[in-house]
C-alpha cells in the first residue's frame, strides 16, 4: 500500500485513461459497469492525460482501433495524447467527479516546463483530487520531458511548488529513471511506469502502427521492461513505486514481491475489462488483513537527502 502525505492510501489504480476522463470508462465500458462487473470504486482512477490546449492526436472516437492494435497478452497504441484540453475538463467532467465519491488523480501531459504548471494552475479549484500524475512519458507525442532528464527534475520540483496535491511521476524504461528518482526523493510521492516504446520492445520487428511512429507497447508483453524498473527503483530510492503490466492474477503479488508498494491496471482494461474489478475483489478476500506496504514517510532514503 501507498500512503501519500494528505493521507490517502492506496494499494490498486485504474492507470491513466483506463477508464476514461471521468472514471466511468469508455463506451463498451458501461454494460460491465452497469452489471457490477467493473466497479471505478475499487480503484484510484487516473484520468486520461490532460494537455494546455486540445489536441487531436491519432485517436478517432468512430475508430479507436485505427491507433490501437491488440496483441496476445498486451496491446500497442499511438494514441497520442488525444484530449479536448485541461479547461473542458474542469468545466465538463470535473463537476461529475466531484460527486462520484471515487478517488481521482490527474494526469497532465506538456511539452515545456511552462506548460506543465499553467496546467496545475488550472486545475488548483478542483478539491477532492487525491494527487497529480506528471505524464513524463508518453512516447507517441512530442516534448522535452521525453528525453531530458534535467527536464523531468526541473518538472517536478516547479510542480512541488505549485501544486496542492501529491505528486506522482510517471516515467518509462527509456528515461534514465534511477538519476531521476534519485533526485526527486521529497519532490514526488510515488512513481508509476508508462507502457514501453516499440523500438525497444521489439526491435527486429515492424510495428503495426509504424505510420504513427510505431507506438508503445503494454501489458504481459511490456513486463520484461517494466518488472525490471519495479525491481531496479524499489532498490535504489525510497520513493515508493507503483507496479505495471497486470495481466495475469498472479501478477499482483510478484509485483508486491519485486518491492511495488501499489499495482496499476491498464492495457488490462482493453482487453479484459472485468478482469481488474474481479482480481482486486479476490485479492481482498484473500487478504483482507494485508499489511500496507512501503509506506512514504517510513522509508528512509538509501541516499541521503537530494534536496
Amino acid at each position: 500500500m501507498i500512503k501519500l502525505s494528505n493521507g490517502h492510501s492506496f494499494e490498486f489504480m485504474a492507470a491513466s485513461g483506463a477508464l476514461a476522463f471521468d472514471g466511468r470508462g469508455w463506451l463498451w465500458d458501461q454494460p460491465l459497469r452497469w452489471a457490477g462487473l467493473l466497479r471505478p470504486g475499487l480503484f484510484t482512477i487516473v484520468t486520461k492525460s490532460l494537455t494546455l490546449k486540445p489536441r487531436r492526436g491519432n485517436l478517432r472516437w468512430w475508430n479507436p482501433f485505427r491507433c490501437v492494435r491488440l496483441l496476445p497478452e498486451g496491446a500497442v497504441n499511438a494514441v497520442g495524447l488525444t484530449n479536448p484540453g485541461v479547461d473542458w475538463w474542469v468545466k465538463k467532467v470535473y463537476p461529475r467527479v466531484a460527486r462520484s465519491g471515487w478517488n481521482f488523480a490527474v494526469s497532465i501531459a506538456g511539452e515545456t516546463l511552462q506548460e506543465y504548471v499553467e496546467i496545475a494552475i488550472r486545475l488548483k479549484g478542483c478539491e477532492g483530487l487525491k494527487a497529480l500524475e506528471i505524464n513524463a512519458s508518453c512516447p507517441n507525442s512530442p516534448g522535452e520531458l521525453q528525453w531530458n532528464t534535467q527536464s523531468v527534475i526541473d518538472t517536478a520540483k516547479a510542480l512541488k511548488k505549485q501544486s496542492p496535491w501529491p505528486l506522482i511521476l510517471k516515467l518509462s524504461c527509456a528515461h534514465n529513471y534511477l538519476t531521476i528518482a534519485r533526485k526527486l526523493e521529497g519532490v514526488v510521492e510515488a512513481i508509476n511506469i508508462n507502457s514501453v516504446p516499440w523500438p525497444v520492445a521489439f526491435p527486429r520487428q515492424p510495428s503495426p502502427l509504424r505510420k504513427f511512429g510505431g507506438g508503445a507497447v503494454s501489458g504481459k508483453a511490456a513486463q520484461a521492461f517494466t518488472w525490471k524498473m519495479v525491481r531496479e527503483l524499489a532498490a535504489n530510492t525510497f520513493i515508493p513505486v507503483i507496479g505495471a503490466s497486470v495481466w495475469d492474477y498472479e501478477d499482483i503479488e510478484k509485483l508486491f514481491d519485486l518491492g511495488a508498494g501499489a499495482v496499476a491496471f491498464g492495457s488490462v482494461f482493453l482487453r479484459y475489462p472485468w478482469r481488474p474489478t474481479l482480481y482486486v475483489k479476490r485479492f481482498q478476500k484473500n487478504r483482507p488483513r494485508a499489511e500496507p506496504r512501503r509506506l512514504f514517510h517510513d522509508r528512509p532514503s538509501r541516499h541521503g537527502p537530494s534536496f
